[in-house]
């Protein structure tokens, strides 16, 4: 689904050409918030593969991706090791405080940082960063304050979405699928 880059709104664009680090929610962003639970209390959770391939191809493309979650859960360090993702912060009580310690680690100012969120908890992080984004089935309260809303929805592609957001704004998504069409 590569959205044509004169459909991306130019506030957008502008915004995303900056964009470093693109940190994600777990639960509702790259899952669709369900969790299946087994008999002895495992947790299960269902990933998309086309964000699986959004999350490599930022990377490859020089963007680094990072993951934090209110949750903990196994299933997603195993995940974001499968992916390439070194920074993962679970069972996080307080996301704006997690924010201010990856910039202060990281150097980068708000507009180099994009996040991606699907509820109220992600607020603090949402209002700071350069690039405020939520998916599509997000609360109600998160869809007019952020700079763009999916087509898709949570754990359905939406992450591989902003990926192709970011990567047409900074001029790099037509080498990358070169890349992969030889």
């Amino acid at each position: 689904m590569t959205i044509p880059v004169h459909r991306i709104p130019a506030a957008v664009r502008r915004k995303a050409r900056r964009i470093k680090l693109l940190l994600l929610d777990v639960d509702g962003v790259l899952t669709d918030g369900g969790i299946l639970m087994g008999p002895r209390g495992e947790e299960i959770k269902r990933f998309d593969v086309r964000d699986g391939q959004g999350i490599k191809l930022c990377l490859q493309a020089g963007i680094e991706v990072g993951l934090v979650t209110t949750r903990f859960s196994p299933v997603v360090r195993r995940r974001a090791r499968e992916l390439g993702i070194r920074m993962v912060f679970q069972k996080v009580m307080d996301k704006g405080e997690v924010y201010r310690r990856i910039k202060q680690v990281s150097g980068l100012a708000d507009a180099e940082i994009a996040y991606m969120g699907d509820d109220i908890v992600d607020m603090p992080v949402l209002r700071r960063v350069g690039l405020a984004l939520a998916v599509k089935d997000s609360a109600a309260d998160l869809r007019g304050k952020v700079d763009y809303l999916t087509r898709a929805t949570g754990g359905h592609g939406a992450v591989r979405e902003v990926a192709e957001v970011v990567l047409q704004a900074q001029g790099k998504w037509q080498a990358l699928v070169r890349g992969y069409s030889r």
